[in-house]
């Protein structure tokens, strides 16, 4: 599994965003200001809406939205623009001359690029220093900054040095502090929380509407306040993953063997590579999780029942020390599998054996 999929609509074909009313907000309050900055960084983490509200923010602007329809006026809808006006459409079909959009695009080869490069961002600067076609702003929405390389990264700096009038920069980022620090100074900074558990949920079953509620309300537990994780979990079979997961941890300090060879062929077949990266993406979650309860003291709030008594358990046979050193190290052999082509079940069985090390 990674959030990285596109689990669900373009953000620039999505009207509804829940969550973020506060970061909205912000923006809308900016806006009716008159004194609205040239460059935001929106930032947190992935599938909370970063992206979402950077083309809602860019539509209200390229509609030119009267002042009237403030935050406390007559419109309760914030920045939203109606699916039918015909900025909304525009701004869909990635036809609006006033909008310009960074992403990651496929190459000659038919392959997603792994960063926006420096072209690319050159590409902007021109876009940037045009006047608006239809008389009002022009906004880029970088998606995300964290993909661009360095050269594009200090190409991108000239425009947040000198902005042009009447041209917005909205730069979306799910790991603000890999960022330049020039680049991060330069920006208006509005962090995006996770959202609430109940929302993610909600959203969960509104897109998957064949999940029961306790299945969704689990998910949105695994998901960590990310609708786009919830719903990657979802499309990859995340939740019987992680019960499997959980189960074969539960017979630890003595790992059951069988066990554990049948989860290590199931989730490294090369016929589903889904399964192995979600299994290992859940199991560093796992360790995260049971880290943070050891070094807070409170109870882990359990996914499937029994897992309480078992971090419990695990925490006071280790050192919390340990527990993060293995964390890091399964960490750092997961990174390494797809650089290195490593043989996906000997990478599992790897992993549970250091825990089983670990534990014991």
């Amino acid at each position: 599994m990674s959030d990285k999929e596109p689990v669900w609509p373009h953000p620039r074909l999505t009207a509804s965003l829940r969550g973020q009313e506060a970061a909205e907000a912000t923006l809308l309050q900016a806006a009716e200001s008159g004194r609205l900055p040239h460059a935001w960084l929106l930032s947190g983490p992935r599938g909370v809406g970063k992206a979402t509200l950077a083309y809602r923010f860019a539509r209200y602007l390229l509609a030119e939205a009267p002042a009237e329809q403030g935050l406390f006026g007559d419109s309760p809808t914030g920045l939203a623009i109606a699916a039918e006006d015909p900025v909304f459409r525009r701004v869909a079909a990635s036809g609006h001359s006033d909008l310009m959009t960074l992403e990651r695009q496929v190459d000659d080869k038919g392959k997603l690029r792994s960063v926006i490069p420096v072209e690319d961002v050159r590409r902007l600067l021109g876009f940037a220093r045009m006047t608006a076609g239809e008389g009002g702003w022009r906004v880029a929405i970088v998606d995300s900054i964290d993909e661009t390389n360095r050269n594009a990264a200090n190409a991108l700096l000239k425009i947040l040095e000198e902005p042009p009038p009447r041209c917005i920069l909205l730069l979306v980022s799910h790991a603000p502090g890999s960022l330049l620090p020039t680049i991060r100074s330069r920006c208006c900074q509005l962090p995006l929380a996770p959202l609430a558990e109940s929302v993610v949920a909600e959203l969960l079953q509104a897109h998957q509407p064949e999940l029961e509620p306790d299945e969704a309300a689990a998910l949105a537990r695994l998901a960590d306040g990310s609708i786009g994780r919830a719903l990657a979990l979802a499309r990859h079979g995340g939740l019987e993953l992680y019960q499997d997961l959980i189960a074969l941890i539960a017979t630890l300090p003595r790992i059951d063997v069988k066990a554990l060879h049948a989860l290590a062929d199931k989730w490294g077949q090369n016929r589903n590579p889904t399964a192995f990266q979600t299994g290992m993406e859940l199991l560093i979650w796992w360790l995260g999780r049971l880290i943070r309860s050891g070094s807070t003291g409170a109870a882990l709030v359990e996914v499937v029942p029994g897992e309480a008594e078992l971090a419990r358990r695990l925490l006071a046979g280790r050192p919390l020390a340990q527990w993060l050193g293995l964390w890091e190290k399964i960490s750092r052999l997961f990174a390494r599998t797809e650089a290195a082509n490593l043989d996906r079940k000997q990478v599992v069985l790897t992993a549970f054996l250091d825990l089983e090390n670990a534990a014991s």
